[in-house]
């Protein structure tokens, strides 16, 4: 679907719709993950999209996509969120809230029951106001 503005509506929420499984290209991610100062990781896909339970993205009236996010798991119980990404010319219009939103709307309409993600402590109240309730964990990386 084109999204028809990208403003917010007068009372806060988005002209836009934030579409379950959009079609995407396999360029289309790591492109929109460069933008934002990350890896591209153009390896990962098309592969991803095979994986991952479901993913969300939403594009302006270019057909651009500028806004992208996806949950993984077991599809059992506990999903993990990841790649909240929102094109740099889009932040700060609440975008990304409803990004998340969305896929926590898909995640429980999929059953699950748990959806955990890690992010950079400077995002803790985005993913506080999102309904995320901060907790101890760790975290692994390869060497």
């Amino acid at each position: 679907m084109r999204i028809r503005d990208e403003s917010l509506r007068r009372d806060g929420t988005l002209n836009q719709e934030i579409i379950i499984n959009l079609p995407i290209e396999s360029q289309e991610v790591p492109k929109l993950r460069e933008l934002v100062g990350w890896e591209g990781r153009h390896f990962d896909y098309p592969t991803l999209f095979e994986r991952c339970n479901f993913w969300a993205g939403l594009r302006d009236e270019k057909n651009e996509l500028i806004a992208f996010g996806y949950v993984a798991g077991t599809g059992l119980q506990h999903g993990y969120m990841e790649d909240i990404i929102i094109h740099p010319e889009h932040q700060r219009k609440g975008i990304g809230k409803a990004l998340v939103k969305r896929l926590l709307h898909e995640a429980e309409h999929s059953g699950l029951e748990i959806v955990t993600v890690t992010y950079d402590t400077k995002h803790k109240t985005f993913y506080s106001d999102c309904g995320f309730v901060p907790c101890s964990g760790g975290l692994w990386w390869k060497k």
